[in-house]
């Protein structure tokens, strides 16, 4: 899918078909959380019977019906309408510059395919978290979750945010079973390293720490793994040193370990350094935290990944998990 395309709004006109068949005015608060789920497909209906005289005529939509109705309608064009507007001044675009580093996906893509239920962990720390978004609906994990529900509007499809702000591989590791394996995740997407070079941790252990991470997962049963290196902006680029070991030796244990990684530091200075948009345009003003925008797009370009490799499935090609077959983006 192109990035051109951030976000294609005729997949949202599906959503909205299901959501008015499925509206009832039996519970609003139900209708509500059916919003935040895979939206089912739309059945058909059959053609009603004639009433008999005898029978009572009720009326094709109640007020109260209308009334929840508009709200879904309104609620749906509210999202769409945000979805495209976030980059409708500054897109969201492919790097070029970005070396291939990303693998298939085969789990995650092979559920997706064969319409089986599919979980994604989001594992990290305040980046995951999604702080500096201006509410939860702009943090990764929630744009990645809606960007897929619309490519694949029938899969049932969950995104769980397991961020806690403040936290890198030394207390993430105390989470990893409870959080992440007992999950039985089909991908998790693993954002680590920060706080580390932050806090002047040895990124070498960090490291191994990460890399034991990973070896616990791939025992516990078949998940894909993708990591996320630290973000390129103004407090991790005063510490360049540490964040060039913490970002050299996270693609190593990518390597060794036969995982995917998302390379978001070099992602992010292709957004300031080719395509000439300014710092402040992507990170808040903390100078460390990413804004709408900048999860908006690290979301859009990771979805893409994914919806590539369920294509590459789909197309019978069958990548081993180790291969790394093309650019991030």
């Amino acid at each position: 899918m192109s990035s051109l395309r951030p976000f294609c709004l005729t997949a949202w006109l599906a959503v909205l078909a299901a959501a008015v068949l499925l509206l009832t005015p039996a519970s609003e608060s139900r209708a509500q959380a059916q919003a935040t789920q895979s939206p089912p497909a739309p059945q058909q209906s059959a053609s009603p019977a004639p009433a008999s005289p005898s029978q009572t005529t009720v009326a094709a939509t109640s007020p109260e019906q209308r009334g929840i109705t508009a709200r879904a309608i309104d609620k749906v064009k509210q999202v769409a309408k945000s979805a495209g507007d976030i980059f409708s001044r500054v897109p969201c675009l492919s790097p070029k510059g970005v070396s291939k580093t990303m693998g298939s996906l085969p789990h995650v893509a092979g559920k997706l395919v064969a319409g089986q239920p599919v979980v994604i962990v989001a594992f990290g720390s305040s980046s995951t978290a999604g702080y500096g978004a201006s509410s939860p609906d702009f943090n990764y994990p929630n744009r990645l979750a809606a960007q897929l529900r619309r490519q694949y509007p029938t899969a049932d499809i969950t995104v769980i945010n397991a961020g806690v702000g403040g936290e890198d591989a030394p207390e993430m590791m105390k989470r990893l079973q409870k959080e992440v394996i007992d999950v039985h995740p089909d991908l998790v997407i693993w954002q680590v390293g920060t706080n580390a070079v932050l806090r002047n941790l040895d990124p070498g252990e960090t490291a191994r720490l990460v890399e034991d991470g990973i070896s616990r997962i791939q025992a516990a049963g078949d998940a894909d793994v993708v990591l996320v290196d630290p973000q390129y902006s103004p407090a991790i680029n005063q510490r360049a040193e540490s964040a060039g070991k913490m970002v050299k030796l996270l693609g190593k244990v990518a390597e060794l370990r036969h995982v995917g990684i998302f390379p978001r530091f070099e992602v992010m200075r292709e957004w300031h350094e080719k395509q000439s948009i300014p710092v402040e345009s992507f990170v808040i003003a903390d100078g460390l935290h990413m804004n709408d925008w900048g999860y908006a797009c690290f979301a859009q370009l990771l979805g893409d990944d994914i919806i590539r490799s369920v294509g590459q499935i789909k197309l019978g090609v069958n990548v081993p998990a180790d291969v790394r077959t093309y650019r991030p983006m």
